[in-house]
Formats: structure tokens, C-alpha cells, sequence
């Protein structure tokens, strides 16, 4: 009778350490906790969505899903960003790369690193991105737009002769599209430093597309 006793308190433990567990590791993602389960329908429903198009839950949805309605809102303007642009693919991601460098982000950089492979960009020009002005891998249109994003990502205040390079490029839709992809990236970023989200080590990417 002992032993069964003893046997029995055994699997009540590992059933009861095995949700603590689970919960220990999905904290690990960040500063908050795990979110309540079952997923909040909007979460779901957007979660299967970012699937369907081939893309992972990342650890940056698992962490701003504690506020449905925000993750689906801001879900909407990356895609935007990345997908429904006039402004080319390829240079939106330089955008999102060097404003994710200005503010510090990590975790963007994880993520949009790939991003930048798949649009055409080489290992040596990734690495010059921060030092742009002095590199050879960048034409006069990227300069143009870099210019911009270091001004506008260091306080806003972008003096004329930058402004005018740039509208020598970009039309007044882009000029806006490439000024919403500054500020949200930098929101994004400043989000995920404070909430220390954690960089995926498993492959995880959020919808990649295509450029």
C-alpha cells in the first residue's frame, strides 16, 4: 500500500512540474509572463493567418499578445510595410535594418537580418550598413534614403539638403511610406528593449515574402 502511495504522489508531481515547467520556459521570452490560455480569438485568428502565409509566432507576438487588439494592429502595419508599399521591397528593408541599428534593437536585427539576404544584400554590404557614408556598396538613391533615416531616427529633425536628396529620389507616397516604416520600427525597437524580448535561436522568422 506504501509503494502505491509513493507511486501515485510520483505522477501527481511530474503532471503538476510539468505546466510549471512549460511556464518557466515561455517566461524566459521576456519580462512578461506566458499569456492566458486558451488565446485570446483574436490572437488566434491572427496567429493561424501568420502561418497560412508561411511565418512563425514569434517571440515578439508571444510578448505583445497580452494586448490583443495593439498586436493586431501593429501585426497589420509590418505587413503593410513590407508588402503593400509602392516603395520597393528591397529598400524598405534597408529602412527597417538601419533604424533597427540606430535604436539599439537586437531583436529586429535577428529577425530582418534574413530579410536583408533574401532582398540581395551581401554579407560585406550588411556590415557597412552603419557606416554607409563612408562605404562603396551603397548608390546615390540608398545614400539619399539612409540620410534620411539617420536624421529622422535621431531626433526628427531633418535639415533641407537632406529632405531635398531624398525628394529627388522618392515621390511624396514613398517619402510618408518610408517615414511610417522609421517610427514604427523605432517603437518596435524601443519595445523590445525594454520588455527584453528574446532573440529566436531556432529559425523562427515572421512572414518573410518576397522582394
Amino acid at each position: 500500500m506504501r509503494k502505491r502511495n509513493v507511486m501515485c504522489c510520483g505522477l501527481l508531481g511530474l503532471v503538476v512540474a510539468a505546466p510549471f515547467a512549460f511556464a518557466e520556459e515561455q517566461a524566459s521570452i521576456s519580462r512578461l509572463p506566458p499569456l492566458p490560455q486558451p488565446l485570446d480569438p483574436i490572437l488566434q485568428d491572427m496567429f493561424d493567418k501568420r502561418r497560412a502565409m508561411g511565418g512563425a509566432i514569434i517571440n515578439l507576438n508571444l510578448t505583445t499578445g497580452h494586448a490583443p487588439k495593439f498586436t493586431r494592429a501593429s501585426g497589420a502595419m509590418a505587413l503593410t510595410i513590407r508588402f503593400e508599399t509602392s516603395t520597393p521591397r528591397r529598400l524598405i528593408e534597408l529602412v527597417i535594418f538601419r533604424t533597427a541599428q540606430i535604436v539599439g534593437s537586437d531583436y529586429e536585427l535577428n529577425q530582418h537580418t534574413p530579410m536583408m539576404k533574401m532582398c540581395g544584400y551581401g554579407n560585406e554590404q550588411i556590415a557597412e550598413v552603419a557606416d554607409w557614408r563612408r562605404s562603396t556598396f551603397f548608390d546615390d538613391k540608398q545614400r539619399a534614403l539612409l540620410g534620411y533615416v539617420e536624421q529622422m531616427a535621431n531626433g526628427g529633425n531633418v535639415d533641407d539638403p537632406t529632405f531635398a536628396e531624398l525628394s529627388r529620389f522618392f515621390t511624396p507616397q514613398q517619402i510618408i511610406e518610408i517615414s511610417y516604416t522609421v517610427g514604427s520600427y523605432y517603437s518596435t525597437g524601443l519595445l523590445t528593449k525594454a520588455l527584453k524580448i528574446q532573440l529566436e535561436t531556432d529559425g523562427r522568422l515572421t512572414v518573410p515574402g518576397e522582394c
